[in-house]
């Protein structure tokens, strides 16, 4: 079950024959699809903490670290020993106690619409819907070739605009939840945080036993 939820962020879901099916929301307001696309589109580097919870109530926390386009890393805390890292269009996914790896495109994630230069949504990507409330804007996404795949509804402050939580729903019906705080913009990271084909990175996993 943990193994599930954690990879609820970064695997394709297996299609079930029936769309993936989020809250009813409004339909799509054209002038927030503009801004929160000029909001990930200025975004170079993105750093902050994060709680995900599942929706079996299992939860873990860690480091959220955002390298667009592109790339992406989340370290989780003792005594999850789980690392997940996207770059070059793949998405690695590490167990330190199986020391197991498992990879998939980035392309086939929901997690990877953050991930686009440009970002844009519309097109092979659908905006099923934005809402409004209290301060903060919802917008269900998925990509538009493959709506059995599942979803990810971004919540973000609107002043200013800000990412602070998101939501994949997979073809299950099941819920992930990612919550950020502490959150940094700007960050200059070192590009061997990102680079799980270089043998250094190995060599790291290996001395993290």
């Amino acid at each position: 079950m943990r193994r599930r939820a954690l990879l609820a962020l970064a695997a394709p879901a297996t299609a079930l024959g029936q769309p993936a099916r989020a809250p009813a929301q409004a339909p799509p307001d054209p002038g927030a699809i503009q801004r929160v696309e000029a909001y990930f589109n200025a975004m170079t580097t993105f750093r902050a903490r994060f709680l995900q919870i599942a929706q079996n109530g299992g939860s873990a926390e860690g480091t959220a670290m955002i390298w667009r386009p592109g790339r992406m890393r989340f370290e989780y805390d003792a005594p999850e020993p789980t690392l997940l890292i996207a770059a070059d269009g793949q998405f690695f996914h590490w167990d330190r106690e199986l020391r197991q790896p498992t990879t998939v495109p980035v392309g086939s994630t929901p997690l990877g619409v953050l991930l686009r230069q440009p970002l844009s949504l519309r097109g092979d990507v659908t905006v099923a819907g934005t809402e409004r409330s209290g301060g903060l804007l919802r917008m269900a996404v998925f990509r538009t070739a493959a709506p059995n795949e599942g979803r990810i509804t971004l919540i973000l402050e609107e002043n200013p605009m800000q990412l602070r939580q998101w939501e994949v729903l997979d073809a299950q019906g099941r819920t992930t939840r990612v919550t950020l705080t502490q959150i940094e913009t700007g960050v200059r990271f070192d590009p061997f945080l990102f680079a799980f084909n270089d043998p250094r990175f190995r060599e790291e996993l290996d001395r993290a036993r």
